[in-house]
């Protein structure tokens, strides 16, 4: 096993697993686990090692996001966020600020969706203007995960002057004008610290602009899309291992004492657990292909990373179903471990860009039509 797989193992099994229950039950933001996984590195683990990170690629990122995600959805969602972040900055930002990032000093995430155009991620409505004293930002952000606890947005407006759907800037999370929507109380990822965040007549020097104006939307779609794609079908294949464990675990030490045998013994709870097992199998298989595919240039690059994110969505969610069914009424207690992950999973299939979106691009894909 790699160290960075090593590390990101103790740190599970050690912090993240302690913590998920109480993240979950009052919302906490997991900065325990953030801590640790900084402590050890890991915060800069696809920061070039030219600039102090571990140089790692998506590879990697998948498979730590995913162990985590066994654990605790929401903080499997902070650290993809983070990457997503971190994919951009290293293509775009200045090299004393990778440096700051590869050592650990930022928590990146994406603000990307707004109000305005909802989960239509690629076409920001939100401003950006040149004036004396720098650009202006104005936006309404309808989510943005890990909205008051990171040092600063990857942040998405409409160009300044060129043509093009949308421009990247490094916006810092305390900049003048900023504003969070309070805290997230919601179904699931209850601790990743998503909501709303405004911009008034944000000011941030022409240096702060990640790559150029109005080249936003190639970025998305060349950087952002396949990383971010990747983790978060990762999420979903941990949330997916981790109920099949606890499924398999409650089945198997659960008893009807009058018939001395367990749920395990049962033919209908086994198929239950097999579909689990396969499903899971399955969804990691095909994330998998599509880390291969972006490691390699491979042609169908793009379907495949249109297809993992809609494919794990979808698995998530039956699998989870699956595991409440097979836990029964047990399901229902915060100690099985099936209920949290039974509502993380949800999130998958609705977060930008939807599992419906991408059957929309994947159809558009096949046929030979544009994308987008």
């Amino acid at each position: 096993m790699s160290s960075y797989l090593q590390s990101a193992e103790r740190i599970a099994t050690e912090v993240v697993a302690a913590n998920a229950a109480e993240v979950d039950r009052h919302g906490i933001f997991p900065g325990a686990a953030i801590d640790a996984l900084r402590d050890a590195g890991l915060l800069g683990l696809i920061s070039a090692e030219s600039v102090g990170g571990m140089g790692h690629g998506p590879r990697a990122a998948v498979q730590v996001v995913e162990r985590l995600a066994r654990e605790c959805g929401s903080t499997a969602m902070v650290v993809c966020m983070h990457y997503a972040g971190t994919a951009v900055v290293e293509k775009c930002a200045s090299e004393a600020f990778r440096r700051e990032n590869a050592a650990g000093k930022h928590l990146l995430t994406l603000a990307f969706s707004e109000a305005g155009s909802r989960s239509h991620f690629w076409a920001p409505v939100s401003s950006a203007s040149n004036k004396a004293d720098g650009v202006h930002l104005d936006a309404r952000k309808s989510w943005v995960t890990s909205a008051s606890h990171c040092t600063a947005y990857v942040w998405s407006s409409r160009p300044v002057a060129a043509d093009g759907a949308s421009t990247m800037w490094l916006v810092p999370q305390d900049a003048r004008g900023i504003s969070v929507a309070g805290s997230f109380d919601g179904l699931g990822l209850r601790g990743n610290d998503s909501t709303p965040v405004g911009a008034e007549d944000v000011v941030v020097d022409e240096s702060a602009r990640l790559g150029d104006d109005g080249a936003g939307l190639q970025v998305m779609l060349e950087v952002v899309l396949p990383i971010f794609n990747a983790m978060t079908s990762a999420c979903a294949v941990g949330l997916m291992e981790g109920a099949t464990g606890a499924a398999c675990a409650h089945a198997s030490g659960t008893r009807y004492q009058h018939l001395d045998s367990s749920l395990a013994d049962l033919p209908t709870i086994r198929a239950y657990l097999a579909r689990m097992r396969i499903a899971t199998d399955q969804a990691r298989c095909l994330l998998m292909d599509t880390v291969d595919a972006m490691e390699n240039g491979r042609e169908d690059t793009m379907l495949r990373v249109l297809e993992c994110k809609a494919a794990a969505g979808e698995s998530a969610t039956a699998v989870l179903d699956t595991a409440m069914r097979v836990c029964g009424g047990a399901a229902f207690r915060k100690d099985v471990g099936v209920e949290r992950r039974f509502r993380d999973g949800r999130a998958g299939t609705v977060m930008a860009p939807t599992t419906d979106q991408l059957y929309d691009f994947i159809g558009k894909a096949i046929c030979g039509l544009p994308v987008f």
